[in-house]
């Protein structure tokens, strides 16, 4: 089986560290020995840490499977709700000690970094407007008792669900994500 190129074991391994510890938290050479290659090789494949973090974010937000809420296979409020689901089981997997990525390099970062910033900016953007698009077939449908404007609503379920998500990870449990379950499914009709 052919070994993975060393970059894409550098971004693995960054993905993890930066998840578990943060980016201030995460060296390079924790990761490139958690990659198991060698500290110079680090700069063969990224100019920063920071390059790094940019790139392990976009393959975070890839992971996020916003394709769920453009299936219309199914009913876009099930379409929004497994989605979020599907969050939530990833959150479970790691017991709840890692959040979202994009909530916690925002909250960490969003000061020192502006190219940081501006990809997180550019995440929650994307997600909000794949959300507010179900949300605008929903309301259309007759499935959502709100009648707010889908982009305002889709900032809100995107802020609620970090809000949520960082909850999660204080107290160490789902409930603030069912919290977050129960207002989204009062909201259906």
């Amino acid at each position: 089986m052919p070994r993975a190129s060393m970059r894409e074991q550098l971004v693995d391994a960054a993905h993890d560290h930066f998840h578990e510890h943060g980016f201030n938290g995460s060296g390079i050479k924790e990761i490139t020995d958690a990659a198991g290659v060698p500290k110079g090789s680090f700069y063969n494949h990224f100019d920063s840490k920071e390059s790094m973090a940019v790139e392990v974010m976009r393959r975070y937000g890839e992971s996020r499977r916003l394709e769920m809420l453009a299936d219309e296979s199914v009913t876009p409020v099930e379409r929004i709700r497994n989605h979020f689901a599907y969050l939530a089981e990833d959150l479970g997997r790691y017991d709840y000690t890692r959040g979202c990525m994009f909530g916690n390099f925002g909250a960490e970062l969003s000061t020192q970094s502006g190219t940081i910033r501006a990809e997180v900016s550019d995440s929650f953007a994307a997600w909000e407007s794949a959300l507010a698009a179900a949300l605008g077939q929903a309301q259309a449908a007759g499935q959502l008792a709100s009648t707010v404007d889908s982009a305002v609503l889709a900032g809100f379920l995107v802020n609620a669900w970090e809000g949520a998500a960082m909850r999660a990870k204080v107290v160490g449990d789902s409930s603030p994500l069912d919290h977050f379950f129960t207002v989204f499914d009062s909201m259906t009709a």
